[in-house]
């Protein structure tokens, strides 16, 4: 695991860019393609932001991405509150990468028949084995942490914690009575690179709990992110750090 803590928000924005660009043409060397999962939430909102800008637009090879999502709010695409929407307004829709290379998850069918077709097709991207079960994923996942320790739509005490069988579920998020649609800590965890970012003195007691206290993923499910055999890094700035240093 790898740690990065800016001085403030702006700053670490700014860093996590450079090095994504770098990861990106890093792996377009030698491959006609990298895979991303994005996260929702306001703190990666201003990395997109960043990364659509012209600084870094022309940076990145945008025509050999290929777009997925860690997880969705079971609301319109027209909802304020749907990543997928979000993510089209300040990057998305800004650069130009191949619609058909994008892949939300739907939110105007039945959410279980959503997790399976999705599923379906990451397992057009991704190799398995004789089982079916996955044998690399994602070129880099990029994740949120709650203040509650909760990443992906994976909330305490929510029995998808601990999901082995499936690689996208629907789930119905008691502490915020709403219905989702996640990927699964497996499917996550054989990504190349996983990434946190996290932001602002709110998340502060979520890091330290996550990353100081015994593995108890029911109390702080953050811990099941845990890469097989990739590379984990959290980008923090110094108020979300503070009970760590």
């Amino acid at each position: 695991m790898q740690l990065t803590i800016a001085k403030n928000v702006d700053e670490l924005n700014w860093q996590v860019a450079e090095w994504m660009v770098g990861f990106v043409n890093e792996v377009l060397e030698n491959r006609d393609r990298f895979t991303i999962a994005l996260s929702g939430g306001s703190t990666p909102k201003k990395l997109y932001q960043l990364l659509a800008s012209e600084e870094f637009r022309s940076k990145i090879k945008w025509q050999k991405l290929h777009v997925f999502w860690g997880d969705e709010r079971c609301v319109p695409f027209t909802d304020e509150r749907n990543n997928a929407r979000m993510a089209f307004e300040v990057l998305l829709n800004q650069v130009p990468l191949p619609k058909s290379q994008i892949h939300i998850m739907k939110t105007d069918i039945d959410p279980d028949v959503s997790a399976n077709d999705y599923e379906k097709i990451l397992k057009t991207y991704f190799p398995t084995d004789v089982n079916s079960e996955p044998l690399s994923t994602f070129d880099l996942v990029l994740l949120g942490l709650g203040d509650n320790a909760h990443t992906l739509s994976l909330f305490p005490g929510e029995e998808v914690i601990h999901e082995n069988k499936h690689w996208v579920k629907a789930v119905y998020v008691r502490a915020v009575n709403m219905q989702r649609i996640t990927l699964t800590a497996p499917v996550v965890n054989l990504s190349t690179r996983i990434t946190f970012l996290v932001t602002g003195s709110d998340k502060a007691d979520a890091v330290s709990q996550v990353l100081l206290n015994d593995y108890t993923p029911d109390l702080y499910p953050a811990q099941v992110i845990k890469p097989v055999h990739g590379q984990l890094f959290w980008f923090m700035d110094e108020a979300a750090a503070a009970k760590i240093k």
